[in-house]
């Protein structure tokens, strides 16, 4: 199996479906959105996609399994499995907002081995392979070299359904909110781990993700020589639900930071 073709094949894939959904953004309506459950939105657009996606990434790869957002296609986990978000950032594209992302990565057995972001608002396209560095627009990239939290930007998701948690979160806000340089809330997981990768953010935390909104991304910061760990500092970050990712020498303070404030919450 050839990856590195492979790769290249799904970035075309995926810088071409990211341009068509840009494009539909320019004539795109509200009578076009459902409501999956409380405050997750889904489009015709989002459906098309993944099936545009499933359909391109079957010819490259026909044994591989598929593990989507949308289900257009059975889900089904095979030694090889495709993990799709067709369009990370729905609520910023249905409202107008440049700021969203297709995101594609290539598990094998437990670990991803591929990963492709392609943020539609920068027609910026994050590449990787395991054990072969990280790329946008086939420019090498390398996380921050940032080494305390009062020098670092730091992005996150808020919380759309599960608010559970929320006085632990809340209470973690407000410790960047005065021990760093700032934080901000995108709206795409998929772009903040490509800019994590890239250097623009120093870290990235967030919890109640899934594996479509991490899985590219994640191996995008390990192969731009980054950390990415659970909460808690475990390694199945894919289906664990809470995601944490830095530079590696911000990496033990940014965790101590999270897990202590959320951890047992």
């Amino acid at each position: 199996m050839n990856l590195d073709q492979i790769l290249s094949q799904t970035a075309d894939l995926a810088r071409i479906t990211g341009q068509w959904i840009a494009s539909e953004q320019q004539r795109f309506s509200e009578q076009r959105v459902e409501t999956k459950e409380l405050n997750s939105l889904v489009s015709d657009v989002d459906r098309t996609a993944e099936r545009r996606l499933v359909e391109g990434l079957s010819e490259l790869l026909p044994e591989a399994g598929f593990i989507t957002e949308e289900e257009t296609v059975r889900n089904e986990r095979k030694p090889w499995s495709w993990v799709i978000d067709p369009l990370d950032g729905t609520t910023n594209f249905i409202h107008g907002l440049p700021i969203y992302a297709v995101s594609i990565g290539l598990l094998h057995g437990d670990q991803i081995v591929l990963g492709v972001v392609y943020e539609c608002g920068r027609d910026e396209c994050f590449t990787a392979l395991r054990g072969g560095g990280a790329f946008c627009n086939g420019q090498p990239i390398r996380v921050s070299g940032k080494a305390t939290l009062a020098d670092s930007l730091f992005a996150t998701g808020f919380p759309y359904r599960d608010y559970g948690r929320m006085d632990a979160f809340v209470a973690l806000l407000t410790d960047f909110f005065q021990g760093s340089r700032g934080l901000r809330r995108l709206g795409s997981a998929a772009t903040d781990l490509a800019w994590v990768a890239c250097g623009r953010f120093d870290g990235f935390f967030e919890y109640g993700l899934s594996p479509w909104d991490v899985a590219a991304g994640s191996l995008l910061v390990e192969e731009a020589g980054g950390q990415v760990r659970e909460f808690d500092g475990g390694l199945d970050f894919l289906f664990g639900q809470t995601l944490i990712a830095s530079g590696t020498e911000l990496f033990e303070v940014f965790r101590a930071t999270v897990q202590q404030r959320m951890v047992g919450s």
